[in-house]
């Protein structure tokens, strides 16, 4: 996936599997030798926000969780099932360009943002703020760098209305970067509404999907046959579903965003826990992402990054 230039490659990660710096977690280096390999995927940062936030998921000292098995994540490996609601837990942008650390990367990647603000006036605002802080520390990267505009993590008590305004105005905003753009949404956003976004002359490329909200979509996803009649993150506020159930909503979504004419580059994930599936996105996307395949089928994820970048 090339967008201005910069090659992307066919596979990326999801924002937030391997951190905010690339760094992964505890349980990643037992796994490599059992195929969980990251090398050869485009790394995409974990979704920061613009001031520190505590989220569900304290985090130590190196931006790294806390705990080894933080309880605001349920995952269900048999089912091949995730919710999270960590809530996008971060030190804010000023502490991670602080760091140095994208600075210094040698290879293109997408750095992540989203603004929580309640309002969208607010949340233009905190964006605005985002992308100057971006811009001075841009002379400063090694190498290219692309952002993703998060406009729909399920566990930041961010309800966006007016979404094709707001993700309109914000594209406008960005633009000044000169780099790419690339807005991530849900499967719950109708793609007529993807489309119209995708036609802004800063949206480089579109991210579908992000995980679904608990209770949402409930003529395609059985919550109660799932779960019961309560979220096991209820305590958290529901969470976001991922993995398995996923694939075949992305699928539809994917299919009917190219029928209705939406031409832009899209790089989606959701639910691809093999090969076969990683197949079947592609055949409707230009590049793939990885996430909660990480934990829930590690031993896979080498061969689909080097079947699909070919």
């Amino acid at each position: 996936m090339k967008l201005k230039g910069i090659e992307f490659g066919k596979v990326l990660g999801a924002s937030g599997v391997q951190g905010f710096f690339g760094e992964g977690y505890w349980f990643h280096k037992y796994l490599k030798p059992f195929g969980l390999d990251f090398r050869n995927m485009t790394f995409v940062a974990k979704t920061t926000t613009l001031n520190q936030r505590d989220g569900n998921m304290p985090l130590r000292g190196n931006f790294t969780p806390r705990e080894w098995m933080p309880k605001c994540i349920y995952v269900n490996h048999l089912r091949g099932i995730a919710l999270n609601s960590v809530g996008l837990s971060g030190p804010g942008t000023r502490a991670l360009f602080a760091a140095t650390r994208w600075q210094m990367r040698q290879k293109p990647f997408f750095i992540s943002f989203m603004s929580v603000e309640k309002t969208a006036k607010e949340r233009l605002y905190e964006l605005t703020v985002f992308v100057d802080i971006i811009k001075s520390y841009l002379p400063r990267f090694r190498a290219p760098v692309g952002l993703q505009i998060n406009y729909s993590c399920p566990n930041a008590g961010v309800h966006i209305d007016g979404l094709l305004q707001e993700a309109e105005e914000g594209l406008s905003i960005a633009s000044k970067l000169g780099i790419p753009l690339m807005p991530k949404f849900s499967v719950v956003l109708h793609p007529k509404v993807a489309r119209e976004i995708a036609k802004h002359p800063a949206c480089d490329a579109i991210c579908i999907s992000n995980t679904v909200p608990y209770g949402q979509m409930p003529d395609k996803i059985d919550w109660q046959k799932l779960f019961g009649p309560y979220s096991p993150l209820d305590n958290y506020g529901g969470g976001g579903l991922s993995g398995k159930l996923l694939l075949p909503l992305l699928l539809e979504w994917l299919e009917e965003a190219r029928n209705i004419g939406l031409e832009k580059p899209i790089n989606a994930g959701g639910g691809i826990l093999c090969l076969k599936d990683a197949k079947k996105v592609m055949g409707l996307a230009d590049s793939i992402f990885l996430g909660s395949i990480a934990f829930l089928r590690p031993w896979r994820v080498a061969n689909i990054v080097r079947t699909i970048n070919g």
